[in-house]
């Protein structure tokens, strides 16, 4: 529902929308509609409609999506650009002349999604509850993408971390595994200082 008094400022919804506008269709053409199933796409979409509902929940569980996973990102983009090595791998596509320079110009967006998220959250406030929901819509994603994605596309890197295929585990003992690693590593961090945040403030 949206309030009368809006917390999240008119512009920031419309040009997020334009962005989403152009954003969503473009992708789509150059890498086919399989590729909305990353979760940092998924976040795009709900982010924009966290934005329309001011919903609190659905920013929230977003902002776990890609506080850690654009930090890592960037950094991984940074330092490829300034050594030419990728401390953490995933984003070697950024500089592969092969992949649409439209489309690596696009994925610049994960420098956008946390700044967005982010000052959502110093709007509207965190939810707690987000740790759960966010962990269960990423599971539902793994699984989905895992039964039904192209495994060469590696989407959410369920055929391997970091891009790569792995062969050390069986597929469905790796997925268990990602399934755990993702929510412990990436958002629950991010859940915890967010906790300690809100306590701090209280304490105020």
């Amino acid at each position: 529902m949206l309030h009368q008094n809006r917390a999240l400022p008119l512009w920031l919804k419309l040009l997020f929308s334009a962005w989403i506008l152009f954003w969503a269709p473009s992708f789509a053409l150059m890498l086919g509609v399989q590729n909305y199933f990353w979760l940092c796409n998924v976040a795009s979409f709900l982010i924009l409609v966290g934005l329309w509902w001011e919903s609190r929940l659905l920013l929230s569980m977003q902002w776990l999506s890609v506080a850690l996973v654009g930090a890592f990102w960037t950094l991984d983009v940074g330092v490829a650009w300034l050594t030419g090595v990728h401390p953490i791998g995933g984003t070697e596509y950024m500089f592969d002349p092969e992949h649409p320079r439209l489309a690596r110009g696009l994925s610049l967006y994960h420098l956008i999604l946390p700044l967005v998220a982010g000052f959502a959250m110093v709007r509207l406030g965190y939810d707690r509850r987000a740790l759960w929901w966010q962990t269960a819509l990423t599971w539902w994603l793994l699984l989905l993408t895992f039964l039904f994605a192209e495994p060469e596309r590696n989407i959410n890197w369920v055929q391997g971390p970091f891009g790569a295929p792995q062969e050390i585990l069986e597929p469905l003992p790796y997925l268990i595994m990602l399934a755990v690693a993702w929510p412990l590593l990436l958002y629950l961090p991010v859940h915890g200082a967010m906790c300690w945040l809100q306590g701090a403030r209280r304490l105020r």
